[in-house]
């Protein structure tokens, strides 16, 4: 078996977290990373980090670190690189995990996100990926290195969604593909676990690429999860403000570019969703923005009144936001300031919640009730 101990672990240094409504909170730093992107639980409550750089890293409870072994290369920069993992909902059984990351066209000029499904093999003296194989991408590969989103998440057991895999696949900056029935950038993916299509998905019958297609026009998802009922959320980055949390349904539309709540960089309006019927409107909307990434929805204990909430990183807001949700409604309901970007949040296993902190020097927090 590998060693943990091959990282050291930072100070286990404690801190308190007021929200905006006096909840207050206790942060403890478990460890530090060089642009970290995601995390994902393992059985024995380890977890395995991305660095956005193209490292894949071990961690245990107390923060010892391991680099994984035959990580696929990366195409690093702006918001490329190597961005989500998520572990098989059998991996106990079968070690398999699956990573999202960038990756460089064939002619060097081109981009586009990609999905892989790996074994973790913890046999040897470190740990180490086996049988990497690419089950998705986008298409088409375009120029510029934004909107990859490339967020996953599997159906949970017991609800119709088991058993498939959810993609985000942002609009890679590009806008009009959002709409178009002729390339995954913009939309939400639905595949089998080998990558396969299921032959119930809501566009089957327009065939081609779009028979992978969950939900269409949208713009970069960065945090997708479901509730107890098996209904999927997601949130997505507006252009200025006009950040969405939706409740994804089969076939819906959510209208970009075609209407948000936000306005074009260059101050043009945008027609908000109320004036078009076609589109889904958002749950909750942001303005100003709070730079959505990461979102998980509680189902623990240790947060007793946080039963069903999302809960959201800000890297505007600089917060952990929390939002109430009732069936397909949301309305903000307190914030947690530290002064950093959070990426990413998670529940850990014991129903503490875990985020990472954006940027170099990212720092992975296990927040608990303050005493």
């Amino acid at each position: 078996m590998f060693c943990l101990a091959a990282g050291a672990a930072s100070a286990a240094a404690a801190f308190e977290i007021r929200g905006s409504e006096g909840t207050r909170l206790e942060a403890r730093e478990i460890a530090t990373f060089d642009g970290p992107w995601a995390m994902t639980f393992l059985p024995d409550a380890s977890m395995l980090v991305t660095e956005q750089r193209g490292r894949l890293l071990h961690v245990s409870p107390a923060g010892e670190t391991t680099p994984v072994g035959n990580v696929p290369e990366v195409a690093y920069g702006g918001q490329g690189g190597l961005g989500d993992v998520v572990a098989d909902p059998d991996f106990a059984d079968n070690g398999l995990v699956y990573l999202s990351h960038a990756r460089m066209g064939a002619d060097g000029d081109t981009r586009g996100g990609v999905v892989v499904r790996a074994r973790l093999d913890v046999s040897g003296e470190a740990p180490v990926l086996r049988e990497v194989t690419e089950l998705w991408r986008q298409q088409p590969f375009v120029s510029g290195s934004g909107h990859f989103s490339h967020r996953l998440a599997f159906g949970p057991t017991d609800t119709p969604q088991a058993g498939y895999l959810f993609i985000t696949s942002g609009d890679r900056q590009k806008q009009t593909p959002a709409q178009a029935m002729d390339g995954n950038l913009g939309k939400v993916v639905r595949l089998n676990t080998d990558g396969s299509v299921p032959e119930d998905n809501p566009f089957a019958e327009a065939g081609g690429v779009a028979e992978q297609f969950y939900s269409i026009g949208h713009r970069n998802l960065l945090g997708i999860d479901f509730d107890a009922d098996g209904g999927l959320w997601a949130h997505e980055m507006g252009p200025a403000h006009g950040d969405e949390l939706n409740r994804v349904v089969a076939g819906g539309n959510y209208g970009w570019p075609e209407v948000s709540e936000g306005d074009h960089y260059s101050g043009r309006s945008i027609p908000v969703h109320d004036t078009r019927d076609a589109f889904e409107p958002p749950a909750v909307a942001w303005v100003p923005s709070i730079g959505p990434a990461g979102l998980t929805i509680y189902d623990g204990g240790t947060f007793s009144d946080w039963q069903g909430d999302a809960l959201i990183g800000g890297l505007v807001a600089e917060a952990l936001v929390r939002v109430a949700l009732d069936g397909a409604e949301a309305r903000e309901v307190e914030r947690y300031e530290w002064g950093e970007r959070v990426r990413e949040v998670e529940q850990g296993p014991d129903g503490a919640i875990w985020v990472l902190e954006d940027g170099a020097g990212g720092r992975l927090l296990r927040l608990m009730p303050a005493a």
